[in-house]
């Protein structure tokens, strides 16, 4: 069952320090692309994830999870729901400890199987709107 309870998520987001950002863009009117700029505003280290580029922004973009050489906090992910059982098995095997499935983003079966082995899910949520509720000081 995917995280509600707001003291967990405000743990998540305080232990954090690496996102890779699934569905990474480089165009500025994109929301992927927007939340990687908040992230990294707020002092998070911002993976970008994406076959379609080699950089964004000057940073090295991966083509998927596994190509990262560093351990990954939270996956917050910007693809479409069918899309998200591919990507929890890569957040497995990098042994992710938190899957973030942005706003209507919503994979009940790949949220179940992050679970089983020991990802923390947070479904259908912003990244972005989640930390500024929560993590004001």
């Amino acid at each position: 069952m995917p995280i509600e309870d707001d003291a967990v998520i405000r743990k998540i987001l305080t232990e954090a320090k690496v996102v890779a950002l699934v569905g990474a863009s480089k165009k500025p009117y994109r929301d992927s692309y927007r939340i990687g700029q908040f992230l990294l505003s707020k002092g998070y280290t911002v993976i970008p994830v994406n076959p379609n580029y080699t950089e964004i922004e000057g940073e090295k973009c991966f083509p998927d999870l596994q190509s990262i050489r560093r351990p990954i906090d939270i996956v917050d992910i910007f693809r479409a729901s069918d899309a998200i059982g591919e990507i929890v098995d890569d957040a497995a095997a990098v042994h992710a400890k938190a899957v973030w499935m942005q706003l209507g983003v919503v994979n009940e079966k790949a949220a179940q199987e992050a679970e089983s082995a020991g990802i923390a899910v947070i479904m259908d949520r912003c990244i972005a709107v989640e930390f500024t509720r929560l993590m004001k000081a």
